[in-house]
């Protein structure tokens, strides 16, 4: 029996609802219910998947108290007591000496680019000042910007909006019935792709210069980098979000499970790419999940260009983890359309 024809079962042959068949009529709608659940096999997977994601990631995953923070150590001496030092702070578990680097310069290009989170230099003369009664000065540097909030909001609300942008389009075209006067025309999969992310590369761009902007005016938020490199950088990141919001809209049946999907998605990029918790007090597993994400990489090079004024040679990883990812979801995107053509 098909859900209409339970459906007009429950409600008589007549169409007048009686008294009597509440529970037989409540009861069809149900059986309906699940009937259709079970056919939107993605919808019920959503379902379960999202809640145990959640439950994977708060407990698993999230710790705010970070651990083995990368660090880098400049000697000026090779000496016991520098070294008993280190060795005492790595002891302290929150501490992991990374890089040990020979002049300042790479001192200040490993915080600059990110590599690390501390840099500590240890003076010439130090255990001699030492043993002489005097109290020399260690020179510990710090990546601790109290300004990150403005910069990450870029990131996540570009993540959030150029997702559900685009991971529509495509669903929604099938449910109006104009894909078929879409497909009737001349043009191949990578130009109906291009023609529908272009718009919202413009789109984004507007937005993250009104976040960037109000960020300056209103809470004082530094631009110490280049904002030109910062403009190019945020369109490959809008361009990369807009690329897995397409795919997805390939992938999706119907407009309902492109938005799962894109919140899907979102779930982990706000919870595992820096934004709300230290990314480095994360276990490796769910560090390795973290750089798998676009708004990861983003947030790394927004906030080293406005706050510490990083260049491309510092940010080259980040730029081409971008570029890379954008690149993957662009062509499982166009192989996926084209399944759809056909």
């Amino acid at each position: 029996m098909t859900e209409m024809a339970i459906t007009r079962a429950a409600a008589g042959q007549e169409g007048v609802p009686s008294k009597g068949g509440f529970w037989r009529r409540t009861m069809a709608m149900l059986i309906k219910e699940f009937i259709q659940l079970r056919r939107d096999r993605i919808s019920f997977g959503m379902i379960i998947m999202i809640p145990l994601m959640q439950l994977m990631l708060f407990g698993y995953a999230i710790n705010t108290n970070p651990r083995h923070l990368p660090t880098a150590v400049l000697l000026q001496e090779q000496s016991d007591l520098g070294r008993s030092i280190l060795k005492a702070l790595e002891n302290t578990e929150y501490f992991e000496i990374t890089h040990e680097v020979k002049d300042e310069k790479e001192f200040d290009r490993l915080l600059a680019s990110g590599s690390v989170l501390f840099a500590i230099e240890i003076p010439a003369n130090f255990e001699r000042a030492v043993r002489r009664g005097e109290r020399p000065a260690l020179l510990v540097a710090a990546d601790a910007t109290a300004l990150n909030i403005v910069p990450g909001l870029v990131g996540t609300i570009l993540t959030m909006t150029m997702l559900i942008f685009t991971a529509l389009s495509v669903t929604r075209e099938i449910e109006r019935g104009t894909m078929e006067s879409l497909l009737s025309m001349p043009i191949t999969p990578i130009e109906i792709m291009l023609g529908k992310i272009i718009p919202y590369i413009m789109v984004g761009f507007i937005q993250a210069s009104l976040i960037i902007g109000i960020g300056i005016a209103l809470f004082g938020v530094p631009m110490i980098g280049n904002l030109g490199l910062l403009a190019a950088l945020s369109t490959l990141f809008i361009t990369t979000n807009l690329s897995i919001g397409y795919t997805f809209s390939t992938l999706a049946q119907n407009q309902l499970q492109a938005m799962q999907m894109s919140m899907m998605f979102f779930l982990p990029n706000i919870l595992l790419s820096g934004f709300m918790f230290p990314f480095a007090g994360m276990p490796l597993w769910a560090q390795w999940i973290g750089e798998a994400l676009p708004l990861t990489h983003y947030l790394r090079i927004v906030r080293s260009i406005m706050l510490k004024g990083s260049t491309l040679p510092d940010l080259q990883v980040d730029t081409l983890m971008l570029a890379g990812l954008m690149l993957i979801a662009m062509l499982i995107a166009v192989r996926r359309f084209r399944r759809t053509l056909d």
